[in-house]
């Protein structure tokens, strides 16, 4: 069981707003392109509907969140510590470019490009955090899941719509 003191709070309120202000400025992008540019294009059968996008990432912003949070409390001192936040950033980073990539340049293979990288980035966040918190490394595993699925979802559109 993972406990944490009440002092911590802050810490942990900013752990989770991070990568949900960075989910929000995605969505500044996205949203205006789901009605229009979005609809237009052939997707698979098996593309999920637009409404479930909003709760799955909101969902995988805060678990991110939380496993910032737990490896964050073991110490900005620590170099390990340093290089698994490091290897965060990068991964939020590349999340946000795919956003604007896919959805205001609509560039579908510079997109699967971007989120290929990403997928590669969240696998090394996974790693990086399980060194020094497991339960940081397992909330991340329906991140790295659902990046695999919109990995796929981003190369079949791709491939219909080319």
């Amino acid at each position: 069981m993972v406990r944490f003191r009440i002092q911590e709070v802050p810490m942990l309120v900013g752990s989770i707003l991070i990568p949900l202000i960075i989910g929000y400025l995605g969505s500044i992008v996205t949203l205006p392109q789901i009605s229009t540019w979005y609809s237009t294009l052939s997707k698979p059968w098996w593309s999920p509907p637009n409404w479930l996008f909003g709760p799955i990432w909101t969902t995988l912003y805060v678990l991110m969140g939380i496993a910032l949070f737990l490896v964050w409390r073991e110490g900005i001192h620590r170099k390990d510590v340093r290089f698994a936040i490091l290897i965060f950033g990068v991964q939020l980073v590349l999340s946000l470019i795919w956003s604007v990539v896919f959805f205001s340049l609509h560039a579908l293979f510079g997109s699967f490009v971007i989120v290929m990288l990403l997928w590669l980035a969240i696998l090394a966040n996974i790693i990086a955090f399980l060194i020094i918190s497991k339960w940081a490394g397992l909330l991340l595993v329906p991140y790295i899941i659902w990046v695999s699925i919109a990995s796929y979802l981003n190369y079949s559109v791709y491939l219909l719509n080319h």
